[in-house]
């Protein structure tokens, strides 16, 4: 059985309060159940929930909105879009680690990728995760196309010339 996403994409949208990260959290959890991913995106959406709320126009009387989606197998991606603000979303620098700039640090060590652009007003901030899935056929299999190797003399595992 491959794991996965149990659910269908899906974006929900959250009044602009520190209260609401844990409930975008939630969302995400449930989304994402059975998904070998779900710890690591969990942080990714609290981070970005709450940047959402403390950085933006979110956290004065807007909202921001979390969308969940499994493109394809082996990848999950959440991302988080605000009522924008003045600056853009950056990971702090070594002055800013001690008491703030941590969350995209920690969203860029628990992504596969992560990105951000302009939406609308706003800003739309995706972290992505990825596993490994199971190739096609037989565990251990060594899928060849036919007529390839026909004997073992052919075989590049045999150097040239060895007798």
């Amino acid at each position: 059985m491959t794991m996965g996403c149990v659910v269908p994409p899906g974006a929900r949208s959250f009044p602009g309060e520190a209260c609401q990260v844990g409930e975008a959290r939630r969302f995400v959890a449930r989304a994402l159940e059975g998904c070998p991913a779900r710890e690591r995106l969990l942080t990714c959406v609290s981070e970005l929930a709450a940047n959402a709320v403390e950085h933006t126009e979110s956290g004065a009387g807007g909202t921001f909105t979390v969308t969940v989606r499994c493109p394809r197998e082996g990848v999950a991606l959440v991302s988080v879009a605000d009522d924008g603000g003045a600056g853009e979303p950056a990971t702090g620098g070594r002055e800013e680690m001690s008491e703030s700039g941590r969350g995209l640090a920690l969203v860029d060590a628990f992504s596969s990728h992560w990105g951000c652009r302009r939406a609308g007003r706003g800003h739309l901030v995706w972290a992505e995760a990825t596993w490994p899935v199971p190739a096609d056929g037989p565990a251990g299999a060594c899928r060849r196309p036919p007529g390839l190797w026909q004997d073992a003399e052919d075989s590049p595992a045999r150097p040239q010339g060895v007798a």
